[in-house]
């Protein structure tokens, strides 16, 4: 045990040594800062004065004097959390700690005076140490209870360390004080217990802002102390068992303490060396001992600050352009999962995406949805392993020029991507900048995703105002019906005119049936409910196009193939035959309106061109599928193109345009085969 001692009090002067010189290095001016200074220094002087008294054998008095010291000082820090002072000098001023002072010197001093004058009589110090310990308990659990919950989270470390240490002193003594002599198992074991409660010292210097020292020094000499220290720990600890291995041996202690010791090293070589474990220590060290690279308050603030005065023309592109600016991006892009396997880009700002990332967007979302983490496709591309079961191509993404790609969370669910491109030689995101950037991602998705609501909150109140409105049409709707109705009676009549006017007949009694539903509808202030059925495309479409050449220009269709799929015929008829209507009203009656039907692995497209008046860019971003507004004045409610665009997505299909004014207009419908 002599040797453990030793050791043990060795290690405790060496861990205070490394404290006092990160305390040296904070270069903190406050009080408590310098007095829990001078606490670590003088727990480093009673650690090497034990460590002393055991080599050299002088009498233990020195090392028990250096113990009431040591306990004066930490019971000082500890009455200076509930006072108020701006020095070291009004700090030993206050009432409290002065009496402390004094009784602690009456004590003191008197008892050695016994020891003295009654020939060493050690049991009175023995009991001046049990009295100092159960002082310092005192001291402590007032300061505990006292204290609110945030600052007990803050002190509750420091708490700990100090009481083990007096509880284990107060044992010591306690039992010193009844066989009169010091139990030396126990004595060697008190550098031990100081190195053991150095870790939550060091966690309370870093929890107190306010009246107590905040380290704050170069994250690079705490990383390496603190790999000296584990080093060491772990090297005397293997001694220990190597000592044990030599005693409890025989003839065979030398080779297997030898054998343990170097097999020891070999381990402690390769933990030093291991990559994980450095980072992961990094990360601790700048979490625990260091002040944050951001402050979130300004963070927030200027957050809020960018939303209400930003000038972007949408929700999307403010989203994007924020959360560009927090990684000095130079290009960047929202991407929204519309349905399961579908992600459409809501805003790019200088980036191109297009179906080479595509495939890789379902992988990302399941990635992100198990793991929640940002990824930087510099570092996944040179070790994959370090994004665990993610198998994409970063060569496609850094082809475009993406660095990173952010998660959006609205709650646990998943909405989608940010993704931004920097071009700064030194890449490369720390724990903070993740954090700051996820932290940011949470609440612009929370922001996107209330305007959405918003949105589709305004939508509403426009259908419900054109439920209102639809009852004053319900009559005029009537007449309609019953006009057309009589014509079609009274169309045997004219059995006499040319073979077209039967076509047109039929015609309008398909008008009849379907303006019949639509009066249906009206009084039951609800659409009917969809039917499914396998339905062949190619045969609905020239049913359509049939219908719709009664009107010029005709419409030619092409199909390569027939298709079979699952749909509401009645409704993919009407939407088919609106977006017709709108290629033929947009044309001249010399012009020309194509249709063409083609099946491309597992999807159906259809496109409908023609070459007609055309529209603008900021037509189609604007107002093409934007419900209630319409180019034709009266003739028109603006909802058509809107409840086909609606009609498509609902079955995980989209819809584009391609468009120039003066050339034509090209609408591309893309239908999953499988519903």
């Amino acid at each position: 045990m002599w040797l453990a001692g030793t050791l043990g009090y060795l290690g405790a002067t060496l861990a205070y040594v490394i404290f006092t010189l990160m305390l040296f290095a904070a270069r903190n001016k406050a009080p408590v800062a310098r007095w829990l200074l001078l606490c670590a220094l003088v727990t480093l002087f009673a650690n090497g004065v034990a460590a002393a008294q055991l080599k050299f054998g002088f009498n233990i008095q020195w090392a028990m004097a250096a113990d009431a010291v040591k306990i004066a000082v930490w019971a000082v820090l500890i009455l200076s959390f509930n006072s108020e002072y701006h020095s070291i000098k009004t700090l030993l001023k206050n009432s409290y700690i002065q009496k402390y002072l004094l009784t602690w010197l009456g004590l003191v001093s008197g008892c050695w005076l016994l020891c003295y004058l009654l020939d060493f009589a050690y049991e009175y110090l023995f009991l001046l140490f049990v009295l100092l310990n159960l002082w310092s308990l005192v001291l402590l659990e007032q300061l505990f209870r006292s204290a609110n919950a945030q600052i007990r989270w803050a002190i509750w470390p420091l708490v700990i360390a100090i009481a083990g240490v007096s509880i284990f002193d107060f044992v010591l003594y306690a039992q010193a004080v009844m066989v009169q002599a010091i139990d030396f198992d126990f004595w060697y074991s008190r550098g031990l217990i100081s190195i053991f409660v150095m870790p939550l010292l060091l966690v309370s210097t870093r929890r107190v802002k306010e009246g107590s020292v905040r380290i704050f020094v170069s994250r690079q000499v705490v990383f390496y102390s603190s790999m000296l220290m584990i080093a060491g720990i772990y090297l005397l600890v293997m001694a220990l068992t190597g000592y044990l291995l030599n005693y409890l041996g025989g003839e065979w202690g030398d080779l297997l303490s030898i054998g343990f010791l170097l097999l020891s090293g070999i381990v402690l070589a390769v933990l030093l060396i291991t990559e994980s474990l450095r980072r992961r220590l990094k990360v601790f060290i700048a979490k625990n001992f260091f002040a944050n690279k951001y402050e979130y308050r300004d963070e927030w603030l200027q957050l809020i600050g960018a939303i209400e005065t930003t000038s972007a023309e949408n929700y999307y592109q403010m989203a994007t352009q924020i959360m560009m600016s927090k990684v000095d991006a130079t290009s960047g892009a929202i991407v929204k999962r519309v349905a399961f396997e579908q992600f459409k880009v809501k805003y790019s700002q200088d980036m191109d995406i297009d179906e080479s990332l595509s495939d890789d967007f379902l992988l990302l979302s399941q990635f992100c949805q198990k793991q929640g983490w940002i990824i930087d496709i510099d570092e996944y591309a040179n070790d994959p392993h370090s994004y665990p079961s993610l198998f994409i191509q970063p060569s496609a993404w850094q082809k475009k020029g993406i660095t990173y790609i952010v998660p959006i969370f609205i709650g646990k669910a998943f909405f989608g991507f940010f993704l931004l491109s920097e071009n700064r030689e030194e890449r490369g995101l720390n724990w903070e900048d993740r954090d700051l950037i996820f932290a940011v991602s949470k609440q612009l998705g929370n922001f996107v995703s209330l305007h959405e609501a918003n949105e589709k909150l305004a939508e509403s109140k426009q259908f419900d105002a054109f439920n209102r409105m639809s009852a004053f049409l319900v009559h005029d709707l009537k007449n309609v019906q019953a006009q057309l109705s009589l014509i079609t009676n009274n169309a045997t009549k004219h059995r006499d005119n040319p073979e077209f006017i039967d076509d047109v007949f039929e015609t309008v009694e398909s008008a009849t049936e379907r303006l019949g539903k639509v009066l249906t509808q009206l009084r039951n202030k609800q659409a009917a409910q969809s039917s499914r059925k396998t339905i062949e495309l190619t045969a609905v479409i020239e049913k359509v196009i049939e219908q719709r050449n009664i009107s010029q220009p005709t419409v030619s269709f092409d199909a390569n193939e027939s298709c079979e799929i699952d749909l509401d015929d009645e409704t993919f008829f009407s939407v088919m035959n609106h977006l017709i209507q709108n290629a033929q009203e947009a044309t001249k009656d010399d012009g020309w309106v194509k249709v063409s039907l083609s099946a491309t692995g597992k999807y159906v497209q259809i496109e409908i061109a023609d070459n007609g008046t055309g529209m603008s860019s900021a037509f189609i971003k604007n107002r093409l599928f934007k419900p209630f507004d319409t180019t034709k004045g009266n003739a028109g409610m603006g909802i058509g193109v809107y409840e086909a665009k609606q009609f498509i997505e609902s079955i995980a299909g989209e819809i584009n345009v391609e468009s120039a004014e003066g050339e034509g207009t090209t609408m591309k419908i893309r239908i999953p085969r499988v519903q």
